[in-house]
């Protein structure tokens, strides 16, 4: 078939129609590829944190056993830190560790002195003797950073629970 005028304004006029539809494909297939990749990352990320995260929590709980009651020397002497471990003491500890890619700030501690039973002590200095039973748990607020998606916190929890020793 020989090439008429017809036929080559009909290939000129499919050419030019064509113009500029890879690079609508290319954004959107990056911005696809992006999201995705970026949504690994962040899960990687969660992973990670939670490592360092349960690994706070055990610190967190060996910090408490090896302070108990029977360990306690005069607490009110400058320069003593063998007093028994407090909530806020331990929290400080645990935000002190500069654990890599953790922002302290978000890392919270909530420890719990038990009855070797499993009980709550409640605010007892009774239950911080040896046999008694530390429980730490320790809160991470992640903040997630996704293209595309609205930014959220990924919250990461760890518990430890370990027995006083001293």
């Amino acid at each position: 078939m020989k090439n008429t005028p017809n036929r080559r304004n009909l290939l000129r006029v499919r050419a030019q129609s064509d113009r500029g539809s890879a690079l609508v494909e290319i954004a959107l297939s990056m911005a696809l590829l992006l999201t995705a990749l970026f949504g690994v990352f962040a899960f990687g990320l969660g992973g990670y944190s939670y490592f360092y995260i349960s690994n706070a929590a055990r610190e967190a709980t060996r910090y408490a056993i090896v302070r108990g009651s029977s360990h306690t020397k005069d607490c009110t002497t400058p320069g003593i830190a063998d007093c028994v471990a407090q909530t806020g003491d331990i929290q400080t500890y645990v935000r002190g560790l500069s654990l890599p890619g953790i922002q302290s700030s978000n890392v919270n501690v909530a420890t719990t002195y038990l009855t070797n039973t499993g009980g709550a002590c409640g605010t007892s200095n009774l239950c911080k003797v040896p046999g008694g039973l530390v429980q730490s748990t320790v809160s991470y607020s992640l903040p997630l950073f996704i293209p595309f998606v609205p930014q959220k916190t990924m919250n990461i929890t760890s518990t430890s629970q370990m027995v006083v020793s001293y």
